[in-house]
């Protein structure tokens, strides 16, 4: 499942690092792969990410097998990282001569999914705030798409840009690509604004939005500072109950799908 929308500031990382936490927590064996330059995710989950580490650029640039650059996660137990470098800021241009560009992830994972020994039962991808040929690969490599929205005026603007994208992908490089998932982040019920956005939403895209909204939370921004994900900084804390809620539905969804 990839994690997008090339509105900044929307949670996506937050998301990708908590709903991959609490479905670790939950049993499951998940990895999760930092596409981002900027390597949020990579603070997040405590993974040194330094330049010169081996990470998803050597994997997409230099064809590194992704069970070289892999790392396992000390804060959450059966949880994995393919870490994000700065070199990967570079990546969008050394991508664009390269044979097959849009499907060196894709390839890379498969391969990996093949030859790990223990099961991986869930892959999650954090995209950067762009729709370039990260984010492609990213696209391209996912079966499922969640996208966070921020319930904010700005929230909608753009999404139409980002559902074309997707529409693309699906003609022409991956058929199997659909958005199975909204997330509403950054609610605060005290405002009639946050519940228009809701509403506007829950009527565009029906029952793939899920009925658990993440709240602003204190907490959930300063996890990072720590090298943590909010569900092992504040386990009891709105931000980590509430992505454990979304974690729990999306679990349901996918025993009744």
């Amino acid at each position: 499942m990839t994690i997008s929308n090339q509105k900044g500031g929307v949670g996506k990382t937050t998301t990708t690092v908590n709903l991959a936490a609490a479905m670790a927590a939950s049993g499951l064996r998940v990895l999760v792969i930092d596409m981002d330059p900027q390597g949020n995710a990579s603070t997040a989950l405590s993974i040194p990410h330094t330049s010169g580490t081996a990470g998803i650029y050597d994997v997409l640039i230099d064809g590194v097998p992704l069970a070289e650059v892999v790392q396992p996660c000390s804060q959450v137990p059966n949880l994995l990282c393919a870490p994000a470098t700065i070199d990967l800021a570079g990546a969008e241009i050394e991508l664009v001569p390269l044979v097959a560009r849009e499907n060196r992830l894709r390839r890379a994972l498969q391969t990996y999914l093949d030859a790990t020994e223990s099961t991986i039962d869930l892959v999650l991808i954090d995209c950067p705030p762009s729709l370039g040929l990260l984010t492609v690969n990213a696209f391209v490599a996912a079966r499922e798409l969640l996208i966070p929205i921020q319930c904010e005026y700005y929230a909608l603007e753009g999404l139409s840009q980002l559902l074309k994208n997707v529409e693309l992908i699906q003609q022409h490089l991956n058929a199997d690509l659909r958005v199975s998932t909204i997330l509403l982040t950054m609610f605060d019920g005290r405002t009639r604004l946050a519940s228009d956005v809701a509403e506007q939403v829950r009527e565009h895209f029906g029952d793939r939005v899920l009925r658990t909204a993440i709240p602003r939370s204190v907490r959930i921004s300063e996890a990072p500072s720590h090298g943590e994900t909010v569900m092992t900084y504040d386990p009891t804390s709105t931000g980590a109950l509430s992505y454990a809620e979304a974690a729990a539905e999306m679990r349901r969804q996918k025993e009744i799908a």
